[in-house]
């Protein structure tokens, strides 16, 4: 069954590869946009690594530019945008710049890291994917949404919010009485879970990606409040700026 990657889209979570695995479907992600007329690299149940999206397709050119964005070159790619200069989305050697990240291995499959504009820049100098922080800590079913933040900072720190749907129940199972969701953030008990996934989520990731501080919310972020787009993505600079004090106060605080 392929699983489908266009740009830089979270990776399906290996529990979810488990539960195909045991209908007897393998979930097989290949990589593609609009702009190249589909997928151009590709698993497939011969050839096929787990967590990457594939190896090129046959007639297509991909490799990794100075920066670690990904390019692909072939006669199926678009050769730009009504009304826009094909400068912006294809080099003179022509090249179609992708705008993910990503990183290659030995045998040639690939693996898409972030989009490239989204990408954290440490004070240290250190590129840091946002998205991959990002899911680990959500892999806990406590943790609804996060956000990591860490541009020209010393290291990462997250912003994150409960589960609205588990959090209830997962405060009935602990024994826990609340009248509201802000008090709810606040129990130890709640705290105390939260650390531990954070932890656990920090196990995951090197050490210039760990999150150090982390402060979590007592509402969750809609398209309604701002912090979301229609299709549920992060809205990262408004949540930056929304919340820009309780950022800077895990950096001072």
């Amino acid at each position: 069954m392929p699983s489908g990657r266009p740009r830089a889209r979270p990776p399906l979570p290996d529990e979810v590869r488990g539960f195909f695995a045991g209908l007897g479907l393998r979930v097989i992600d290949v990589y593609g946009m609009t702009e190249t007329t589909g997928a151009f690299t590709a698993n497939s149940p011969a050839v096929y690594k787990l967590g990457s999206v594939g190896r090129p397709e046959p007639g297509v050119e991909v490799r990794l530019g100075e920066d670690g964005e990904i390019l692909t070159r072939s006669p199926l790619n678009t050769s730009g945008y009504l009304g826009r200069a094909a400068e912006e989305l294809i080099d003179a050697d022509g090249w179609l710049h992708t705008g993910d990240i990503g990183t290659v291995d030995d045998d040639g499959f690939y693996r898409v890291v972030d989009r490239k504009k989204e990408l954290i820049i440490t004070a240290g100098g250190e590129n840091i994917s946002p998205a991959a922080i990002e899911n680990y800590l959500k892999e806990h079913p406590l943790i609804g949404q996060a956000l990591a933040y860490g541009d020209n900072r010393p290291f990462p720190v997250a912003i994150l919010t409960l589960d609205g749907e588990i959090a209830p129940g997962w405060a009935q199972a602990q024994g826990i009485a609340y009248t509201s969701m802000a008090e709810l953030v606040g129990h130890p008990d709640v705290l105390k879970a939260v650390e531990a996934a954070v932890e656990t989520a920090n196990a995951k990731l090197a050490r210039v990606q760990q999150v150090k501080r982390w402060a979590l919310l007592p509402a969750e972020w809609t398209a309604e409040t701002s912090e979301l787009t229609p299709s549920l993505k992060l809205k990262r600079r408004v949540i930056h700026a929304k919340y820009a004090e309780v950022i800077e106060e895990l950096y001072t605080g």
